[in-house]
């Protein structure tokens, strides 16, 4: 059975960090973030975190916008004009536009799914997208998921 994992950085420590992809053996992460480089965890900016992702714990590092919430979705739920299900459902109808079951398929078929991990700045992936986007990967290519 496959397992896509998730996690974000936020309130992580860089060593709980790595130390969690190291240790579930992750071989690529996958950035689903809108803007990877104005974070405020240095680590966590692109291109830092390729480099520290290759350089401490020999993962790949792949980032994919197509995955992200558009900014106006995103500004909206994070200013409270939208509630999280209404956030759902936007966010799912930007997926089913960009067909993003069958990018999924053509684009990601080939990685080791098993060791895949979805990366989003959110603690918890409790109201994050990373969460819905997870079970995308699940539907399309089995597994379960887990959250670090």
């Amino acid at each position: 059975m496959n397992t896509i994992f998730t996690i974000g950085f936020t309130k992580k420590t860089a060593q709980a960090f790595f130390e969690l992809l190291k240790n579930n053996k992750v071989n690529t992460v996958l950035d689903v973030r809108l803007n990877n480089t104005s974070q405020l965890a240095g680590f966590s900016k692109y291109p830092d975190i390729e480099f520290f992702l290759n350089e401490i714990c020999n993962i790949n590092y792949i980032s994919d916008t197509k995955f992200a919430p558009t900014e106006q979705i995103l500004k909206d739920y994070k200013k409270k004009k939208i509630s999280w299900d209404n956030y759902v459902l936007e966010f799912n109808k930007v997926m089913d536009s960009r067909k993003i079951d069958e990018y999924i398929k053509i684009k990601y078929k080939n990685y080791a799914y098993d060791n895949i991990c979805l990366l989003c700045s959110e603690e918890k992936h409790i109201n994050c997208h990373r969460s819905l986007v997870a079970r995308h990967f699940s539907d399309v290519l089995g597994g379960n998921v887990v959250h670090l």
